[in-house]
């Protein structure tokens, strides 16, 4: 997996994101020419594009999606501090053509944050989602107790299946999307639920009957970037690959609760990050 996925397209002049904190819209618009670089250099956690990532190996993307604040318009951005400069659809539509000539693939959209959305923007975001993928869509009212088809089954319908995780309003999304449930590993992150039980055996961590997805993100804080004026997320990053790549090597894909099937990174193109975390099937 690909920790915020979209960040690789962040636009450089873009407004801080209206869920950012008073103090650093403040910052930024008292000295924008020092603080949005800094921002940016903070915010950027992948340099490949998604269709890049795809064809890296990463299976679970990482979409976090907003509305601008004072836009007139219905459109859906991705969001890490600042806005993308693609819309949501346009990656939607990119994802799709991909699933169109890898018919054999599961791919994982983990869809979240929703900043700006009303309820209007989240029907809207449902109706694209549902027009843009259509059959390739999980099948709804599918149970995990009774269906476990495996990889092979899917294989034989000649077409990709995209999974979705929700977050969305509950009274919107009950009757449309997956349910699903907040929670946290020591490790990292929000776990999202599907319905296809050879998931949770092949891809998945399920830890206390939930679903989660270990994120090896390394986070920053103020002091920390104050104290490396001339770092970055991505030096931060590269200088831990070599640990990050030792606990990769020690863990175990399944079922149990100390195991993990889904590992999201930062900057996956670079090191082995993909490679180590698909050879950890050769465990099972």
């Amino acid at each position: 997996g690909s920790h915020d996925t979209m960040t690789y397209c962040l636009d450089k002049n873009s407004t801080v994101s209206g869920n950012e904190s008073k103090m650093v819209k403040f910052l930024n618009k008292c000295m924008p020419c020092i603080v949005h670089p800094i921002i940016m250099k903070w915010s950027t956690t992948q340099v490949l594009t998604v269709m890049e990532q795809l064809e890296a190996g990463v299976r679970y993307l990482d979409f976090r999606i907003a509305h601008k604040a004072n836009d007139p318009s219905m459109n859906l951005y991705f969001v890490h501090m600042v806005y993308t400069t693609v819309t949501v659809e346009d990656i939607l539509r990119e994802v799709l053509r991909w699933l169109e000539t890898h018919p054999q693939e599961v791919v994982i959209l983990a869809c979240r944050n929703f900043d700006g959305l009303t309820k209007k923007l989240h029907c809207h975001l449902i109706a694209c989602i549902k027009e843009i993928f259509q059959c390739k869509l999980c099948p709804r009212n599918v149970s995990m107790r009774s269906f476990f088809p495996p990889l092979r089954m899917i294989y034989c319908r000649d077409k990709a299946t995209t999974m979705w995780r929700r977050e969305l309003n509950l009274s919107v999304m009950s009757v449309e999307l997956w349910d699903n449930s907040r929670n946290t590993t020591a490790i990292h992150s929000p776990e999202f639920c599907c319905s296809f039980e050879y998931l949770m055996y092949h891809f998945l961590i399920f830890v206390s009957e939930k679903f989660f997805v270990a994120g090896i993100n390394l986070t920053e804080n103020l002091r920390y970037i104050l104290v490396h004026p001339f770092g970055s997320l991505k030096k931060m990053t590269l200088q831990s690959l070599p640990c990050l790549k030792i606990w990769i090597k020690q863990q175990y894909p399944g079922p149990k609760k100390q195991c993990i099937n889904i590992i999201a990174g930062d900057f996956i193109g670079n090191g082995d990050f993909v490679k180590d975390v698909i050879e950890l099937n050769t465990k099972i």
